[in-house]
């Protein structure tokens, strides 16, 4: 792993140009179809390659993205399959052999590249029309629609999800008078509001809040239903659910409860380690995270339900390329790599949390963790998503949102002021978005 966090790995990594052209041509049904796109998908015709028991079958993922145990058991159960691991820009690999003779019979699809594949549907089979149907009632329906076009085309089956609640220092809360038990934390401190005013009570005692407003930001944003552009590729960044993510940032500024340290500077992991942050708010892939930052204060750690769930961070698909090998059996084997049992033993040799409930309840689910205090935090995860609802995402919302936190780093450096600074993230936000395709009037 890295030095910087995973989360901001991903943001940087997502921060690619998107073609609102391939986002039009979903939305208006086709209606915006590139001559080169007909030209790879017709000069492979329907791509569907079908053969024997044993036929080569080939599996594109990027490291850590499944896990390596449960993979071989897949090749020992399938004879003929082969895996990939593709190093530096996943999507940027794909993306230019999918509609041809060197597309694999399945393709890992990151959670951060989905909502620019989605738009390329007519690259990847339908998964229902191989009996994926009968098989969603198995997995999380936001989970399930994520991975699926505005017309229900499922592209990517699920593979793990990022639910988000927050990981706070159970001796620092003690230490201001707050609860430190988890559900007394998440009874007490329910909401933004509450964990402001708990800000407040660890300010008191010289110990910041949290260490930043724009991933504070992040996750605000990450709860909300409708981010910056809607289902009719029209620009929203200006409305309520933004503005109500912002002002929870900007109230943590102005209190001065904020470090003001990105999470990839190299000070960022000292905070945590020497006690001068008590919280950070996240997925459950960030406790790895915290556990690299922090090693010094193994046991003190909780994670608690509350002001920072209900959203998802990260979490990523397999799906079947049109032009890959013989898509029954490449849907056999995701079935079979992706089921509740297996997404059980990945989450215990690579932390992927699992996308079908059912594995929840697993012995790989139920160990407790001893940076946690031994808490089972897999239980606040499961609950978070539970209360995860469906949100869409355009192949723009990272690259918009990175202008609003750019703006809430000029509020804690202090040369601008909120309003102006709201003011600019909103006309740059359209400016931006604009540039991208994105529906501005």
């Amino acid at each position: 792993m890295s030095h910087r966090p995973r989360a901001e790995q991903d943001r940087r990594e997502a921060a690619r140009p998107v073609s609102a052209l391939w986002y039009l041509f979903r939305v208006k049904r086709r209606a915006l179809l590139t001559a080169a796109l007909v030209s790879a998908v017709a000069g492979c015709g329907s791509g569907k390659k079908t053969g024997g028991a044993g036929q080569a079958l080939d599996l594109w993922c990027w490291p850590g993205g499944l896990g390596q145990q449960t993979v071989a058991a897949a090749i020992r159960q399938f004879p003929g399959l082969t895996t990939k691991t593709v190093d530096g820009d996943y999507l940027k690999a794909l993306l230019p052999v999918l509609g041809g003779k060197r597309a694999p019979a399945i393709a890992g699809i990151k959670g951060e590249d989905v909502s620019t594949i989605l738009p390329r549907a007519d690259l990847f089979v339908d998964l229902n029309t191989l009996g994926a149907g009968a098989l969603r009632s198995q997995y999380l329906a936001w989970k399930w629609q994520q991975g699926s076009t505005l017309d229900n085309q499922l592209i990517g089956f699920p593979i793990d999800i990022g639910p988000t609640a927050l990981f706070y220092r159970a001796d620092l809360f003690a230490r201001a008078g707050l609860p430190a038990e988890p559900a007394e934390v998440a009874r007490k401190i329910p909401d933004w509001a509450a964990f402001l005013a708990a800000g407040a009570k660890l300010k008191a005692r010289g110990i910041k809040l949290v260490a930043n407003a724009w991933e504070l930001f992040a996750v605000c944003c990450a709860q909300q239903s409708k981010r910056f552009v809607n289902e009719s590729n029209q620009y929203v960044g200006g409305g309520d659910p933004i503005r109500t993510a912002w002002d929870v940032a900007v109230e943590a500024i102005e209190r001065g409860l904020t470090a003001g340290v990105a999470n990839d500077d190299k000070r960022w992991a000292g905070l945590f380690q020497q006690g001068q942050v008590a919280t950070d708010s996240g997925a459950a892939w960030h406790a790895a995270d915290m556990v690299q930052a922090a090693p010094a204060t193994k046991g003190r750690w909780r994670v608690a339900n509350g002001a920072a769930d209900g959203a998802n961070i990260g979490g990523s698909f397999l799906g079947v390329p049109a032009a890959g090998g013989d898509h029954e059996t490449a849907f056999s084997v995701i079935k079979w790599l992706l089921s509740p049992e297996n997404q059980a033993k990945m989450f215990a040799e690579a932390a992927l949390f699992p996308s079908a409930p059912a594995a929840y309840r697993m012995p790989e689910l139920l160990a407790p963790d001893p940076f946690f205090g031994g808490q089972r935090t897999t239980e606040v995860f499961a609950a978070s998503a539970a209360r995860k609802t469906r949100s869409f995402q355009a192949p723009a919302d990272e690259q918009l949102q990175q202008v609003f936190s750019d703006q809430l780093r000029a509020v804690t450096a202090g040369t601008v002021n909120a309003a102006t600074a709201w003011r600019t993230a909103v006309a740059d936000g359209r400016r931006k978005a604009q540039s991208l395709g994105v529906l501005t009037e």
